[in-house]
């Protein structure tokens, strides 16, 4: 069992922990910095797509809310895939995520403005 993962779960919304790996924490002059990498798991929206993992987008960084007086920050790089057939480059809608979960209305808006 992986504490620090039950203990994240606690602390921030719950689809960083389902869909993005915590690859790293730190705390650098009294600030919490997480690193998380999306996982490879294909959208559901392309279940029936033939998708190829091509790399991610550059990390983005975003101040969360405060935990025990700390300044949190959010580092996350985010998977694209490539759809075989057309060629085109997909990621994951995180409007579709959102409407399917139990996360914040702020992290969505989060989330959203990544997306662009």
């Amino acid at each position: 069992m992986d504490t620090s993962i039950d203990i994240v779960k606690l602390l921030l919304p719950e689809v960083l922990v389902d869909y993005f790996k915590l690859t790293k924490h730190e705390v650098k002059q009294g600030e919490l910095h997480f690193y998380f990498t999306e996982l490879n798991h294909v959208p559901q929206e392309f279940k029936d797509v033939k998708l190829t993992s091509k790399g991610f987008f550059a990390e983005a960084t975003v101040q969360d809310f405060p935990i025990r007086g700390k300044n949190v920050y959010l580092h996350i790089i985010r998977r694209r895939w490539l759809n075989e057939s057309s060629k085109k480059v997909i990621t994951r809608d995180w409007q579709l995520v959102a409407k399917g979960t139990r996360i914040t209305s702020e992290f969505a808006a989060f989330l959203k403005d990544i997306s662009q």
